[in-house]
């Protein structure tokens, strides 16, 4: 793991929160934002949003009765430390969920196809990972489709799940934008981790396992090195207490 570690130090993804913490996000370039840019990947099948009708409109966790929790990366950053996480998460035997920034997937269009052959969710996050909340509703509309434009020409699918960028809740108007672009739900979290704070990776640890019990959704970010160091810890004392990570569609199916 040192060499993840290596990999993600002083690459910062911005955070989603209300506390008014973010690092500074990694800079994109004038062509990363280009809708036409680096999108050259072939689309390939992939899973479309679904509806459960047992879950409200904005889903902060699922079933409480059974043993699963699902861990969501708020996707930006360095691709190698990416790759690490997912790389852990799949030694462990677990599936995690990746809400990917459309600017992101610009840089590194492979990294969808990454996420989905490890059998993971893979979901919008918004293209630019601006304070959507604040936008009107022309410009929150083109933040969540042109994310899901990338996903659809990457993978064939808009994605399963929409998260709203610099908020952990979707205004009634975001949600509804949301709807309109295709997206059912709005996924937010019970949990999160912090990580964007770089606190250190036993504080990632303890504020997940402190929080996270059946059913829950855990909030975290690629391109932080205490994530990378975290998570093989965090899986471990899920493992020990009969939790089992998986894709946010399997938490609620």
């Amino acid at each position: 793991m040192r060499s993840g570690v290596a990999l993600a130090a002083g690459t910062l993804a911005a955070g989603c929160s209300t506390t008014g913490v973010v690092a500074r996000p990694v800079a994109v370039s004038r062509a990363a934002v280009s809708p036409s840019a680096n999108l050259s990947a072939k689309p390939a099948a992939a899973p479309a949003p679904r509806r459960f009708p047992q879950q409200p409109a904005e889903i902060t966790h699922g079933p409480r009765d059974r043993p699963r929790v699902a861990l969501t990366f708020h996707g930006q950053g360095d691709p190698a430390v990416a790759k690490t996480l997912l790389g852990e998460a799949e030694k462990a035997g677990a599936r995690v969920t990746v809400l990917a920034v459309g600017s992101w997937l610009d840089e590194h269009p492979d990294l969808a196809r990454r996420i989905l052959d490890g059998g993971h969710d893979l979901g919008n996050h918004t293209l630019r990972h601006l304070a959507i909340n604040a936008m009107s509703e022309a410009d929150a509309e083109a933040e969540i489709r042109g994310c899901a434009d990338r996903l659809r020409r990457l993978t064939g699918s808009i994605g399963t799940w929409f998260r709203p960028s610099r908020t952990p809740t979707a205004s009634a108007l975001v949600a509804g934008v949301a709807r309109r672009v295709g997206y059912p739900h709005v996924l937010s979290y019970d949990v999160d981790s912090l990580d964007y704070t770089s606190p250190g990776a036993p504080a990632v640890t303890r504020q997940v396992i402190g929080g996270v019990r059946d059913g829950s959704v855990v909030s975290l970010h690629f391109g932080y090195a205490d994530t990378v160091a975290a998570l093989p810890a965090v899986l471990e004392e899920l493992g020990r207490r009969g939790l089992r990570a998986v894709t946010t569609t399997e938490l609620l199916s």
